[in-house]
Parts: structure tokens; C-alpha cells; sequence
């Protein structure tokens, strides 16, 4: 079961509790009977496989590894569209 925050905005009471995903959220705080709003967390995203750069997930996962030295910024390069170039007709001698 997930666990959700919740803050007051009357009092500021702020609160976790675990609850089904099916179960409706809570709307009166506990403290002062005041209204309550849902606390998102951020969350780390990790984006994988054969769609995305492996440069944009390296330079992270060694910094994550704990490895002593501080990684070099890796600089993040768009791939290039090909240029268009005007078709050159070749003369032909005979």
C-alpha cells in the first residue's frame, strides 16, 4: 500500500499515512479539523534502454558509484540533422 502526505492549510500539520490506492483522500486534518492537500514527492527518474543516450545516465550512475573522484561534466550534443547539399553534375567527357 502507498503512503501519502498530507498538510493542513490552516494549521500547517503535516502527516503520512498509508492508505489504498482506491481509498478516497483524506479532506480534514486531525489537529484542527482544517482542509487538507495532498504533498507530492519528487521521485528519480531513470531513463533506459534503446531510446535515450547513454550519456545522459553514465555521468550520473559513476558519480553514484562512489568511486573518490568528482566525473568531468560530459557536454551533451545534439545529434546533427544531415546537411543538404546541392547534387553536383559531373561533366562527361568523352
Amino acid at each position: 500500500m502507498p503512503i501519502y502526505g498530507y498538510r493542513c492549510s490552516t494549521c500547517g500539520h503535516q502527516f503520512e499515512i498509508q492508505q489504498r490506492m482506491s481509498d478516497e483522500p483524506l479532506k480534514v486534518c486531525p489537529e484542527c479539523q482544517g482542509k487538507l492537500t495532498k504533498v507530492l514527492y519528487p521521485t528519480g527518474v531513470i531513463f533506459k534502454g534503446s531510446g535515450f543516450y547513454t550519456t545522459d545516465y553514465k555521468a550520473t550512475a559513476k558519480a553514484e558509484s562512489g568511486n573518490g573522484s568528482s566525473p568531468k561534466p560530459e557536454a551533451k550534443t545534439e545529434p546533427k540533422a544531415p546537411e543538404s547539399r546541392p547534387e553536383s553534375k559531373s561533366d562527361s567527357s568523352d
